[in-house]
C-alpha cells in the first residue's frame, strides 16, 4: 500500500460531530499522515503566524478545510488574515471552504478569493475527500 500523498492536513471547524466524522474517514482511509484540528479561526491563525515566526515549514499543512461560521474568529476573518501571509510559507497550501451554507453569496465570495481552491457543502462525502487527498490538492 502506498503511503498518503499528503503529510499534514488541517481542519478548522467548531462542529465536533463533523470534525470527528471527517477525522474518522481520513484515518480509516489513510488519506494523510497527520491531522491538526482547531475549533476556531483565532486558534488557527495564531498557529500559522507562530509557524512563520519560527520558520517551521515542517508543520505547515498542505490541505486546510475551513468552516465559515465559528465563534471567536469566523472563517471570513481567518481568510482575510491568512491570505496576507499565505505566500510567505514557500509551500503550496490548498484551502477548501467547507460550510453548510448554500447561499450563493457565500459560495461566490469564497470562490473569488485566490487562496480558496473550492467551496464544499457539508456534509462532505467520502469520495470528495478521497479525491482531494489523492491529488494532493
Amino acid at each position: 500500500m502506498n503511503s498518503p500523498i499528503v503529510e499534514l492536513a488541517c481542519i478548522i471547524d467548531d462542529d465536533s460531530v463533523y470534525v470527528n466524522l471527517v477525522k474518522k474517514i481520513i484515518e480509516t482511509k489513510k488519506l494523510c499522515e497527520n491531522l491538526i484540528i482547531f475549533n476556531d479561526g483565532k486558534q488557527s491563525i495564531d498557529y500559522f503566524e507562530a509557524l512563520l515566526q519560527n520558520l517551521d515549514v515542517d508543520n505547515i499543512p498542505e490541505i486546510i478545510f475551513l468552516d465559515l461560521n465559528m465563534p471567536v474568529m469566523d472563517g471570513w476573518e481567518f481568510l482575510e488574515r491568512f491570505t496576507k501571509i499565505k505566500n510567505r510559507f514557500g509551500k503550496v497550501i490548498t484551502l477548501y471552504v467547507v460550510s453548510s451554507s448554500i447561499n450563493p453569496l457565500d459560495i461566490n465570495r469564497a470562490k473569488a478569493l485566490s487562496s480558496v481552491e473550492d467551496y464544499l457543502i457539508k456534509p462532505v462525502n467520502i469520495n470528495e475527500l478521497e479525491n482531494i487527498f489523492k491529488t494532493g490538492t
